[in-house]
Formats: structure tokens, sequence, C-alpha cells
């Protein structure tokens, strides 16, 4: 297997981007294609290539986070994250990983590798940790800031394929995100949604409100891009401002010479630190295209960065994208 990696996407790439695939590559035992500047990757890659089954490709273009989508794809056919979505088309990589301008991934994608049949619009999928019992996935976050309602039971369906294959859920209980749980409630796009998911073989369990994501009553929370990226970022603050309160913990603990560990037992901060912290994870996978892709934090770092490859060999290894056309074919057959 080989993960076509973005080196030149990200905050800190391209130096934490290959810490990052250098880690994964010696965790998972796989391939990684490091997509970028060949001179600067050829620096920072010469004693792990002959060590490691890690090759470079050579990408001269770069599409910055402030470039717009469409017209920087358009205008940069030799950028990183237009070099690596060709990997995967050509089957030179089995997905792909960036950092980078999410918006240039998902046009990319699109551009590149097509929407699977029968899915109208593709949807980030983002994992979130912060229940006590298991994961919950958060569908769209952030790839369609409008939406019909046919929209989100696609969503719906793309996110407990994923939920069941990845996340290892039997029968994955699907939520609509809402502003109360009784039928009627939201606006009219949440009311249609909700009418037209009673109706599918999906396991729906109903509206779901914002606590919902911390107390699990939910696997799968489907909702509008624009929602779910909001609701997702105030999740990102929330761990950062988490993790400031652990680090002045362990301050406070080193203090007092008291091992760092126990007060943050005490505090009960670093459970739920590491839970919510998006290096985790690592990504989000975008669902929908006929591709693996896996979109990674801005801020990434090695450790997010080595996990976001994880997350890619598991789409693969769990060969979700290929059950999603299946079922959609399935779905397209009994109507």
């Amino acid at each position: 297997m080989i993960i076509a990696v973005d080196t030149a996407g990200g905050e800190y790439a391209p130096h934490e981007v290959v810490k990052g695939a250098v880690k994964a590559a010696q965790d998972y035992n796989i391939g990684i294609a490091l997509v970028g500047r060949k001179d600067l990757l050829h620096v920072q890659t010469g004693r792990y290539l002959k060590k490691l089954d890690m090759t470079i490709v050579d990408a001269t273009q770069t599409i910055e986070d402030d470039e717009s989508p469409i017209e920087a794809v358009n205008n940069k056919p030799d950028s990183s994250i237009m070099m690596g979505i060709n990997l995967v088309k050509t089957g030179k990589a089995a997905a792909f990983v960036s950092a980078g301008n999410t918006g240039a991934v998902l046009y990319s994608a699109l551009l590149g590798l097509g929407r699977i049949k029968g899915i109208e619009r593709p949807a980030i999928a983002s994992i979130i940790n912060i229940s006590i019992t298991a994961p919950v996935l958060l569908i769209d976050s952030g790839a369609n800031a409008n939406c019909r309602p046919k929209y989100l039971v696609q969503f719906a369906r793309l996110g407990a394929i994923y939920s069941r294959e990845v996340l290892g859920v039997p029968s994955p209980r699907v939520g609509l995100l809402n502003s109360g749980e009784e039928e009627g409630k939201g606006n009219r796009l949440m009311q249609e949604t909700y009418t037209l998911l009673k109706e599918t073989d999906l396991n729906f369990v109903g509206n779901i409100e914002g606590h919902g994501l911390v107390r699990g009553g939910a696997d799968v929370i489907v909702t509008d891009g624009f929602t779910g990226n909001i609701v997702l970022k105030a999740l990102e603050g929330l761990g950062d401002t988490f993790l400031k309160l652990r680090n002045v913990g362990q301050v406070f603990a080193n203090a007092r010479h008291m091992q760092s560990r126990h007060q943050l037992f005490d505090t009960g901060l670093g459970s739920l630190v590491r839970r919510i912290d998006y290096r985790e994870s690592g990504g989000a996978c975008l669902l929908g295209v006929n591709g693996d892709v896996i979109i990674a934090h801005g801020r990434s770092q090695a450790k997010a960065i080595r996990n976001a490859i994880g997350l890619a060999k598991q789409s693969v290894d769990s060969a979700v994208c290929q059950i999603i056309k299946d079922q959609q074919s399935q779905l397209a057959a009994s109507e």
C-alpha cells in the first residue's frame, strides 16, 4: 500500500509533514509517496529513502490557503494537491492525505476522481471523540454550506457506512443535528430532512441537540456543512482551551513537586484532552468521491500527520469506498 502525502500543505509544511510521514512509514509498514518540491524533500528525507519505502514525487507548484480553490486548481496543474489526487486516480497511490487548502482538496478530488454514482455532493466526515462511550461521526463538517434535504440523506448513508466499516459500529444510530428533539423542530431544511430520513432503512433515532455530541445519543450526526464546520471549530477551540489548562496543571504540579500525571488525574483533564485533541484522529475523510482522501487540520504537526496517514490506511483496508459504490448500485437497482 502506498499513501500519497501532500508535503506543501499546512502551517508546518514541509518539515513536520515529513516527520509524520516517516513515523507512519515506520509504524504502519506502508509505502509513502511524498508530493512536493523535490529539492527540499531530498534534503529532509535523504537518510530515510533507502531505509523506508518512501519515494518523492516532484510538484513544482503550491496552492496557498488564501487562494481561491477553483482558480488555484485550474491554474496550477502541477500543484502538490492535484498531483497527489492524480496518483490516486491512476492507481499509483491507494489514498491521499493533505493538510492544505481544504477547498482545493475538495475541488481537486471532484475534478480528478469524480463523484460516486448516486452521490450528488461529497461530504467531510469528522471523528469526534468527546463522548466517553464511543466516537461520533459528524457529517458534513465543511464541504457543503448550502444543502438540500436529499443531500443530507445521502450524507447519512455515507456516514453510516463509514461508521460501520471503519469505526466498527454494527448498526450505527443516525441522528439529525437540530435545535430540539421533537419532530417538527428546526428550519425547513431540517424538517424536510427528518421526514425523508424516517422513510429510509437507516437506524434513524431522530433529532439530536448539541449536547448529544457529548451524551452519545447517536453514532452518526448529520448536518449541513455550514453548521457542521462551526460545531467542529467550536470543539477544536474547546480542545485548545483544555490543552492550555492541562499545561497550567503541569506547571502547578512541577511547582509543588508533584508528578504531572497525578495532577491531571485530580483535575480530570488528562483523558478528556486526549479524546478531544484533533491530533489524535489526524484528519477527516472526504466521502462520496471515487477514491480515499483524508483532509488533515491546517495546523497539523508530525503526530497529526502520522495519525491522518493511519486513518487513510484504515479507510483503504476497510474498502469503504468500494462498499459505498456497491451500496449505491444496490440502492439504485431497488428504486
